[in-house]
């Protein structure tokens, strides 16, 4: 890692840590809804690299070898989430309508949910969640690390094995860490597509990590003659593709509910709609959405490393305000962002690049074992 780089998230870690902790201690009611807000954004990032890693090995995806270290990178954060957890841990109460014994004794639907909406089973569900993405991280990532020493072909087919094993558990704990850290902040409201919207939201701002990494790393030479724009120009296809995905997912939840029209659901949007709030509602339509979409169109933006780095870096802010559309209503009338939601944030920035560029500093930066990395090095699109 560039000294320069290292110290900047060191700073960003240490500036972050002290501003969370006087916004604990002076501001407590934005400190919990900004905890929860940062840890569920690089939560996704974390996994979603374990995710997109393991989706090549599934289908013997040939265009990602050089690129598919970059994303193991992510999943050095992933003991970081059992910190970020136990500190929530302490906030429950302040954070969860359900968590109050009193309310839900007198509340007929909280009655109702009381056997799967209580702290002991939340606790389990989340750090079961958190220890399997672990899991599979230390076996398939330790896979992958130990090809490079072997170059065995055969390691690349274990993976292949554990892959699906792991995307059957993924699909169910990210769901289950998903209605449980998001969706239950309102718990009157639910909704059987928020586990995929979430999914959509975890690999959209996958790719872009992905993207922005990919590309940092080729400006600095260290990918010369083994990254070169078919490989941006994939993963910008892939970006494209799950902007679309994540704007369907969202209408269809949307529309569903407005459809049917029933106060339960109707609810959760209404909140959304008030003035207040109607601007970062329609950023998410016409900013997340049409504005990816239309940068992305042209085959040569996706092949221009500018043009890349730059939506990139728009989805990832884009994803980040999505799940503060998600939190903070529950919580406040209007948009709140200022120095207690930046501290919090500065520290998961400079935890997460710090345990990125650690990851990479202590491995190859490429997957050189992987049996299709000399193929996909000659990649072209005709």
């Amino acid at each position: 890692m560039p000294a320069g780089l290292r110290g900047l998230f060191i700073g960003l870690l240490v500036l972050g840590l002290g501003l969370a902790f006087m916004a604990y201690t002076k501001d407590p009611k934005r400190f919990w809804p900004a905890l929860v807000h940062n840890h569920f954004y690089f939560l996704s990032l974390a996994v979603g690299g374990l995710f997109f890693a393991a989706i090549q090995w599934v289908t013997n995806a040939m265009w990602s070898a050089p690129v598919r270290r970059l994303a193991e990178s992510f999943t050095a954060f992933l003991p970081w989430l059992l910190v970020s957890f136990a500190v929530l841990f302490f906030g429950l109460k302040d954070i969860y309508k359900w968590t109050d014994a009193t309310l839900v004794a007198s509340d007929i639907m909280l009655s109702g949910k009381k056997a799967y909406l209580n702290v002991p089973f939340f606790v389990i569900r989340n750090v079961v969640g958190i220890l399997v993405w672990i899991g599979f991280s230390a076996v398939m990532i330790g896979n992958s690390l130990k090809q490079d020493e072997t170059k065995d072909p055969s390691i690349t087919g274990r993976n292949r094995v554990f892959g699906p094993i792991f995307l059957m558990l993924f699909a169910i704990t990210f769901t289950l860490t998903a209605f449980d850290l998001l969706m239950s902040l309102d718990p009157y409201w639910f909704s059987t597509m928020f586990g995929v919207y979430c999914f959509a939201g975890l690999f959209y701002s996958t790719l872009a990590l992905l993207a922005i990494v990919t590309i940092y790393l080729k400006r600095k030479g260290a990918l010369d003659g083994i990254v070169n724009e078919n490989h941006l120009h994939d993963l910008g296809k892939f970006m494209f593709a799950f902007t679309v995905f994540w704007a369907y997912i969202g209408f269809s939840q949307f529309m569903l509910i407005w459809y049917a029209n029933l106060p339960e659901e109707t609810g959760y949007f209404l909140h959304r709609m008030t003035p207040a709030w109607k601007a970062v509602s329609a950023f998410l339509l016409f900013g997340k959405f049409f504005a990816v979409f239309f940068m992305l169109l042209p085959r040569g933006n996706k092949r221009d490393h500018r043009v890349l780095w730059g939506v990139a870096w728009f989805m990832l802010v884009a994803q980040w305000i999505d799940i503060l559309w998600l939190v903070q209503p529950e919580f406040f009338d209007a948009p709140k962002v200022g120095w207690q939601e930046m501290g919090v944030l500065a520290a998961f920035i400079g935890a997460f690049g710090l345990a990125i560029f650690r990851f990479l500093g202590r491995h190859t930066i490429v997957a050189i074992g992987d049996p299709r990395l000399e193929e996909s090095v000659h990649h072209h699109h005709q």
